[in-house]
């Protein structure tokens, strides 16, 4: 077994471990990641591509705990839960349903918008840094309501976000159409978030980025991490064929995370969101910014030479294959937007960490800040990356 004795090491090569690396890196520290994987190829790629530092508020809220039943029984919900994984489920639900009670809804609303200050700013600074400045847009982002009562019902969430100074404009129908004229006619309204910025292509991003931690200096060991023990002299990490002896571990690794985590005794109630895409290839996206249709709980992402339609939650571990159903639902959705698209020229299926309120977790473990965790970020992991790698550079140093 390969021997590896270094200053820090990063489990996980996915954006977040990625940009903590390189921060570290630039803090002058020796780093390694650990990624068994092409860096930044999973979740990391597969996501909307958009920088939501509008996403204040949690999946788990007071409206999806009192619909969650009726939710899980329509064929066409954001939502979904494999029948099989319902009894390793069980404890994250009972906790989903906990942090779904309107006073966990408003702390995690909270700490969801202090995390998100500022992350627009930080990609910005971020993108510039590795290269990847050419890939935002500054667009905005947009929400559709299909009917007047789907718009009135989301005052609350306007008002919530307003609160947390989530710069907000709510338009007509007609102003909607103004934005994005290809849009089929409809009744509702909608809602932009004119400070939204995204990426015209993720996996690019995750390439520049792979490359600008490699021409810092950090190495990147192509293996998986199966073990970590504290001991006298530091951390031991078992990722055959190597042993990586360190200072400092970062647990980076996503919905692998708890696994690691739970090693140090340190359990978290993470589990794993499987998120989807489809693609439809075209020389003109008909969208010019993302775009959500509420009602269906994708967006509508326009990115290089395609359309990506991303979005849908599954709840079911990561031993299971992609749920077809599921797939054709997202397409079959899309054309209800869109009649033409046709069939997609490809798709995705990955992981998302995810915890019951969908609060990240950053923070040494419980044994010592020996072993920083930084995961569980769920649906704003590339929004959060350059924000993350700040919060742990902060606790290395201390």
């Amino acid at each position: 077994m390969s021997s590896i004795s270094i200053d820090v090491a990063v489990i996980g090569g996915g954006v977040i471990g990625m940009a903590i690396a390189l921060r570290l890196r630039s803090d002058g520290h020796e780093v390694v990641v650990i990624e068994p994987n092409e860096p930044g190829s999973g979740a990391s790629y597969g996501n909307a591509g958009t920088i939501a530092d509008y996403a204040v508020i949690p999946v788990g809220t007071p409206s999806v705990l009192r619909n969650f039943v009726s939710l899980l029984l329509d064929t066409n919900s954001p939502l979904s839960i494999r029948s099989s994984a319902l009894p390793t489920l069980f404890p994250w639900l009972t906790r989903f349903a906990y942090e779904s009670l309107p006073h966990r809804y408003r702390q995690n609303t909270r700490r969801i918008a202090e995390l998100l200050s500022g992350a627009s700013a930080a990609w910005t600074e971020f993108a510039a840094e590795i290269g990847a400045s050419d890939l935002l847009s500054a667009k905005g982002c947009l929400y559709l309501y299909e009917t007047q009562k789907a718009f009135k019902a989301a005052g609350a969430d306007i008002a919530l976000r307003c609160g947390y100074g989530v710069a907000q404009e709510l338009l007509s129908a007609g102003e909607v159409l103004q934005l994005e004229p290809r849009l089929p006619p409809f009744e509702g309204g909608g809602l932009f978030f004119p400070g939204a910025i995204n990426f015209s292509d993720p996996g690019e991003v995750m390439r520049r980025l792979s490359a600008a931690v490699r021409q810092a200096g950090v190495e990147f060991i192509p293996a998986s991490a199966q073990e970590i023990v504290r001991q006298p002299n530091g951390i031991r990490i078992i990722a055959a064929p190597f042993e990586i002896r360190t200072r400092t571990a970062v647990i980076s690794a996503g919905a692998h995370s708890r696994r690691l985590a739970a090693q140090i005794d340190d359990p978290v109630q993470l589990d794993t969101e499987r998120g989807y895409h489809v693609e439809f290839d075209m020389a003109e996206p008909p969208i010019e910014r993302p775009v959500c249709p509420t009602a269906y709980g994708f967006y509508f992402c326009p990115m290089w030479g395609r359309l990506r339609v991303a979005g849908l939650v599954e709840l079911g571990g990561l031993a299971a294959p992609a749920t077809p159903r599921l797939v054709e639902n997202l397409a079959e959705n899309a054309r209800r937007i869109f009649p033409d698209l046709g069939e997609p020229s490809r798709t995705w299926f990955g992981f998302r960490p995810s915890m019951p309120n969908s609060v990240p977790v950053i923070r040494p473990s419980k044994g010592g800040s020996d072993v920083i965790l930084a995961f569980g970020h769920g649906h704003i992991g590339l929004t959060l990356a350059p924000r993350t790698a700040q919060l742990v550079s902060a606790l290395v140093a201390t």
